[in-house]
């Protein structure tokens, strides 16, 4: 099998990637394909593919001047996880947060995705608060890398 390619989304079919694994993963949460390329325009979205499977995306919401904080996101179907795709799409994502000037880094996660927060405790993410949105019933969890 070929190795992991991780690009940018430059199609609806490769938009609609990226929201089939965001949908999947968080599934209290879904997106429509507008909700998808809206996000684009103001996030650095990625999909990831071994050969043709899709494996996952990430999403790095760009730092602000104020705060030099970014977000780095990444998710994995369950099928393709605990075989280094996460950590690849992670340390992608965290380059190129540090790449637009990032000096702090976050991320959030759905507390239901019980990978996913072994994931970002094990990568040295610390909790920073819990919240539900409105209408949700899961919590949301943010962490920040310490």
């Amino acid at each position: 099998m070929p190795d992991l390619r991780i690009q940018q989304p430059d199609s609806d079919a490769t938009l609609r990637d990226w929201q089939h694994v965001h949908n999947v993963v968080i599934p209290t949460h879904a997106l429509s394909l507008d909700d998808v390329r809206e996000r684009s325009r103001r996030n650095h979205l990625q999909v990831a593919y071994r050969g043709d499977d899709l494996v996952g995306c990430s999403t790095v919401r760009p730092p602000t001047d104020e705060t030099l904080t970014a977000t780095v996101i990444a998710r994995v179907l369950a099928p393709h996880r605990r075989r280094g795709f996460g950590e690849e799409l992670y340390v992608h994502g965290l380059d190129h947060a540090r790449e637009l000037g990032a000096e702090v880094i976050e991320t959030v996660i759905l507390s239901s995705n019980q990978d996913g927060l072994r994931f970002a405790l094990k990568h040295g993410f610390v909790e920073t608060e819990q919240y539900l949105l409105p209408g949700e019933t899961i919590p949301w969890i943010d962490l920040r890398l310490s």
